[in-house]
């Protein structure tokens, strides 16, 4: 979308607060995870609108450009380019109707004399005045020229006429130089001649800008003379695009017509351009603006079929308006769109939309400012990704939501708060006291924060929010891998985005709160791979065929071989193993599995099992009658299978890690 060049900078005259940019990010996260792109899903969000933290709708990028549609249908019907033309045919034939009433009563009054030299006289005036008016161009501008030239016999039809042509310039003038339709109801040669001096400094200006030359007039000197023209402009480029927007408006105007109707429509502009001997600096003008802005549509054209007829300045407006409005259109409706919104004019907006779609708009533009500021979301090499600290805070809050669903769930009990272990080595570390935790007081650090927040001076008094208490080393240390099935039933049963939120929030749980325990993540499907925790929240598929467990335990289990104390891997999977590892090290894939992969993928749980590993194993919406493959595992390995719905694998797993931390 080209932008509309306003006058105001974003982020003025706000009038919300701030969004909950946790929230979005909650919502946008939830999206990614299912998509895998954030790109899409940051389109997706944006342009479907989301609700903030009070419950107010924050219209989307889909509903605003129902709007645009709407307003343009709206505005198509309020402007008739050449229903105004008519309307000065029509008024001109009054004029022509009151002149030939005056004749034919002049003529009436000569005939009942007995005045023969006032017959004749009056019979060859009248003859000459019909003879001229036969004689005229049918076309509106040739005929208004004419009559310029043409002696009114009527003072009625004469001051009509004057009346029309002083209406028609100052319409004419207003089309292009709609700012200053306040000083040019009626111009006069001053106004006309002081109109020719701005555009001829403008031109100048424009030329030697092109040609990279210092400008004479300064924009400061042209401003002094012209600033009426062109209120709130700042530099060159503002007064540049003013013009050049409304000229293309006009423009876009004459476009809407047929070729015949935009024929004689340039003709008059041209006539009353002529007339006031504009014309000259207009073209001069117009063309330089061309060259300025070569991002700006000059051949567009729209459809103008208002009943009620418009002048043409309201014409032009109307259709810079719809200029406007196509172009937000086009903006709206294109993929991608969220990467140009801070781009769009929030002013081009109100003025075409209303003050509460701005609102929406700014809302949109401050959601997208406020996951950048926070530092949430990157954008490299054209493409949005995640910051590691974005990918903390999703993690953080899958593992809140988790929190609240073990709290609240009547199966699993309600969790006990951890407590700090004073069964290891004291750390030289220390950390921020939180209400209700047993601990030791670091004493130096604690009054330095006494001391830094009352400043000097005795006693030192103590608050609670300065105390910092001593961290102990965890008598137990864990190492951990989460081994994800990457199947493609995982995502046509709606099991991985689950799976990724779950191994998310324990992962932050882990370097969060049991910074010294190792922990890693393994996706396998046909084969077995390391994953970065970076990559969880984008992590797709494996479209290739098979459930290879036995690559992905082998792989978990060379993970932590230089890791000591306890270990285990925590499997997520929605089936038993249908691929395993060949000789060669290429997959070998069976539906239904082969004795030989079950075979192969039992060996392996029993190289876990003589090195202490624990297998522990979620399955995902299965019936143990009907995979008893993961109830052998089991059985050789000691650990625990939890056989729960896609709702509760989360909590399960939490429930149970927090549980198997405290039993040490």
């Amino acid at each position: 979308m080209a932008v509309r060049y306003g006058f105001r900078r974003f982020g003025d005259d706000d009038d919300f607060a701030d969004l909950d940019v946790d929230e979005l990010l909650r919502l946008l996260g939830d999206d990614f995870m299912e998509s895998g792109d954030l790109d899409d899903a940051m389109d997706r969000l944006l342009r479907d609108g989301f609700d903030d933290a009070e419950g107010n709708r924050i219209e989307g990028l889909r509903d605003l450009l129902e709007r645009a549609r709407a307003k343009r249908r709206e505005l198509e019907q309020q402007a008739d380019p050449d229903g105004e033309m008519q309307r000065y045919r029509d008024w001109l034939e009054l004029i022509e109707q009151t002149e030939g009433e005056e004749l034919d009563q002049l003529l009436a009054q000569a005939e009942a004399s007995d005045d023969e030299r006032r017959k004749e006289v009056t019979r060859d005036l009248v003859e000459q005045r019909h003879l001229q008016r036969e004689l005229m161009s049918d076309r509106l501008s040739e005929r208004l020229a004419s009559y310029q030239n043409y002696d009114f016999v009527s003072s009625e039809a004469r001051e009509e006429f004057e009346q029309l042509m002083s209406e028609l310039q100052a319409d004419v003038l207003n089309t292009y130089f709609e700012q200053s339709k306040q000083f040019l109801e009626s111009p006069d040669p001053e106004q006309l001649q002081r109109m020719r001096d701005m555009m001829d400094a403008l031109s100048t200006m424009i030329e030697q800008d092109r040609r990279g030359e210092p400008l004479d007039p300064s924009f400061e000197d042209f401003m002094d003379k012209f600033g009426d023209f062109f209120p709130g402009a700042e530099n060159l480029e503002d007064v540049m695009r003013a013009m050049a927007e409304r000229a293309a408006a006009a423009e876009a105007m004459f476009n809407s017509l047929s070729g015949e109707q935009q024929s004689e429509l340039r003709s008059l502009f041209s006539q009353m351009m002529e007339n006031m001997e504009l014309n000259f600096a207009l073209n001069r003008l117009v063309s330089n603006l061309r060259q300025a802005t070569p991002d700006i549509d000059w051949s567009r054209a729209h459809r103008m079929r208002g009943q009620d007829g418009s002048t043409f300045a309201e014409a032009a407006s109307v259709a810079e308006q719809l200029g406007d409005l196509r172009n937000l259109e086009e903006f709206l409706g294109r993929a991608g769109a969220a990467q140009g919104l801070p781009e769009v004019d929030i002013d081009s907006v109100r003025r075409n939309l209303g003050d509460d779609a701005a609102r929406h708009v700014q809302r949109l533009q401050k959601a997208l400012q406020g996951l950048k500021d926070k530092g949430f979301v990157d954008r490299e090499g054209g493409q949005l990704t995640l910051s590691p600290k974005g990918i903390r805070q999703i993690g953080q809050q899958a593992l809140k939501d988790l929190f609240a669903q073990l709290h609240d769930s009547p199966t699993l009990g309600a969790h006990r708060e951890a407590t700090v272990s004073r069964g290891g080595d004291r750390e030289e570390t220390s950390k921020a006291w939180e209400p209700g935790e047993p601990f030791a007081l670091h004493l130096a650090k604690t009054l330095r924060n006494a001391v830094l927040r009352q400043g000097p001076g005795t006693p030192v008094r103590l608050h609670p929010d300065d105390f910092e208490v001593e961290e102990y080393e965890s008598t137990r240390r864990s190492s951990t891998v989460f081994a994800i099935d990457l199947s493609l039933s995982m995502a046509m049963r709606s099991n991985l985005v689950p799976a990724k939120k779950m191994v998310l929030a324990l992962t932050q749980l882990i370097r969060s709160k049991f910074p010294r325990d190792f922990v890693a993540v393994v996706g396998f499907g046909e084969m077995a791979q390391e994953l970065r925790i970076e990559d969880i929240p984008a992590l797709t598929i494996d479209y290739a065929y098979g459930t290879n467990l036995q690559h992905a335990l082998a792989l978990s289990r060379h993970l932590m071989r230089a890791e000591r104390g306890e270990r285990q891997i925590v499997v997520v999977t929605d089936g038993e193993p249908t691929a395993h590892l060949m000789d060669n090290g290429e997959p070998f894939f069976s539906w239904p599995p082969v004795h030989e992969t079950l075979e192969r993928t039992m060996a392996e749980v029993l190289r876990c099992t003589k090195a202490g590993i624990t297998i522990n194993t979620f399955a995902l919406d299965i019936e143990r009658s009907q995979f008893p493959f993961v109830e052998q595992i089991a059985k050789v390995n000691g650990g625990r299978t939890f056989y729960t719905s896609v709702d509760d694998l989360g909590v399960y797993a939490l429930d149970d890690f927090v549980r198997s931390h405290k039993a040490g």
